[in-house]
């Protein structure tokens, strides 16, 4: 029998086939990033606080060399890229949507928090979502309805029902201009008085990923790229979150701000947040 054709590609594809792949090159920029983690790095800055490393551009190349091979006809949305290019607009084609190195203070500063997150969008719609933390040896996988696993095993999201229980976490972002920075910190001393904690673990991705697996309940951030939540988006949702603009609306991973949580959560964290 026949095998189905994508026809953005040209020949036999399939979501497995995409997922196979994004493991691929997830792996072997995994190695690089293992590699990079114990020796010296190179340093550089993007803003005040916002870094990047010679590892960052060397994992981005090897991950869109191997796919734009496989797929010569998708798109591709990369931080390093962006950063240098501007962001390319999401369109409807299949789109490969790819932070080489999430957690790059963490990976300088030799903190464990550290990941390649590989994201595939079709129709603007996260589709398949690779999560490789190398120095923790963790691996979240998902393609869209599907489910979501860790190592293989499957995961899904805590039944915690209640605020004052819950685990939260966030992250402040790069800007240091006092508005946003007042912002940021007059939101989470407010939420201290209605949460059980508060995190901060310094990669988006994998904070997305703890909401999928059950270790954090409640996630929220505002000022990312879309290759922070492309691949956190679909592993969360399948594994029976929700992810959600902070106002209760739908979320765009185009549009930087995002909630995740158990759906037992939603309501109240969104009145919680009181976000404008």
């Amino acid at each position: 029998m026949a095998q189905p054709v994508d026809r953005n590609r040209g020949f036999a594809g399939s979501v497995e086939d995409f997922l196979a792949k994004a493991l691929d090159a997830a792996k072997s920029a995994g190695e690089i990033i293992r590699s990079g983690f114990y020796e010296s790095k190179v340093v550089h800055h993007k803003g005040e606080v916002d870094l990047v490393t010679e590892t960052d551009k060397k994992c981005e190349q090897l991950i869109f060399d191997f796919l734009k091979q496989q797929y010569p006809n998708h798109k591709f949305i990369g931080e390093e890229t962006s950063a240098a290019c501007g962001t390319e607009e999401l369109t409807d084609d299949p789109t490969w949507i790819v932070d080489p190195v999430d957690g790059t203070t963490n990976f300088v500063h030799g903190f464990p928090f550290v990941c390649v997150s590989i994201g595939l969008t079709i129709g603007k719609i996260p589709t398949v979502g690779v999560v490789y933390n190398p120095i923790m040896n963790e691996l979240f996988t998902a393609v869209r309805g599907k489910g979501a696993f860790l190592n293989g095993e499957p995961i899904k999201v805590s039944s915690q029902n209640e605020l004052v229980k819950s685990l939260l976490v966030t992250e402040v972002g790069t800007k240091r201009d006092t508005a946003t920075v007042d912002a940021a910190t007059n939101r989470i001393n407010s939420l201290l008085f209605q949460v059980q904690a508060i995190r901060s673990c310094g990669s988006t991705a994998l904070d997305l990923c703890g909401i999928a697996c059950g270790r954090l309940d409640l996630f929220y951030q505002h000022g990312f790229g879309p290759w922070d939540v492309a691949a956190g988006f679909v592993i969360v949702t399948e594994a029976g979150g929700l992810v959600y603009d902070p106002t209760g609306k739908d979320a765009d991973i185009t549009i930087p701000q995002i909630a995740a949580s158990n759906p037992h959560l939603k309501d109240v964290f969104v009145k919680a947040l009181q976000w404008k």
